[in-house]
């Protein structure tokens, strides 16, 4: 196997295993964030925690471990970007120092596709805006917005960022599986504005 891959998939795979959610709360609040609502490390479930600037802090630093990712291979492998975004994005749903459960990857996925294009980024948080404020609901708003970007790639770019998108809205429909039976249910929470 090329080095190259091995050397991309391992950091990009190990900073998006960073906990954020779960140091912070552990260290601020004396929490287990796994704990917590959804038990997810997520900033949504750190928000539930009880404390809006850890909320926030956490989804920043969730944001930044899926820009840094990208923009390092940009720089040193820039054929493997597609492999970092998804390792990266892996490594914070499957954290293998938290018997692989993580987040969501919501937050690093804006990381990532603000690494690849400001439009890209700024079409998901618009579109998230939109959503919530109509339905207040973060896992919709999270699913329908991933769409939207897809689509907007289908329409707009090529193959590869394609591909990697759509595999990307796949994870998302994986990790928000509860979300969409308690939607299906309206029984899912909602986020109170």
């Amino acid at each position: 196997m090329n080095l190259d891959i091995i050397t991309v998939f391992l950091y990009s795979y190990l900073l998006g295993s960073i906990p954020f959610g779960l140091i912070l709360t552990k260290t601020f609040l004396k929490k287990d964030v796994r704990k917590i609502g959804s038990g997810n490390i997520g900033a949504t479930n750190v928000l539930r925690a009880g404390n809006k600037f850890l909320a926030a802090i956490t989804l920043i630093l969730d944001l930044m471990k899926g820009y840094i990712s990208v923009f390092i291979t940009i720089f040193l492998f820039y054929d493997l970007i597609f492999l970092s975004g998804l390792a990266c994005l892996l490594g914070h749903i499957f954290p293998f120092w938290l018997k692989f459960k993580g987040g969501k990857g919501i937050a690093t996925y804006l990381g990532i596709i603000l690494s690849f294009s400001y439009e890209y980024a700024l079409i998901f948080i618009i579109c998230w805006l939109i959503i919530l404020s109509i339905f207040r609901y973060s896992s919709l708003s999270s699913i329908v917005s991933s769409f939207a970007v897809l689509m907007f790639s289908i329409i707009f770019d090529d193959l590869n960022i394609n591909i990697f998108l759509f595999i990307v809205f796949i994870i998302f429909i994986y990790t928000h599986k509860e979300n969409i039976f308690r939607l299906i249910n309206k029984s899912e929470n909602k986020v109170k504005l």
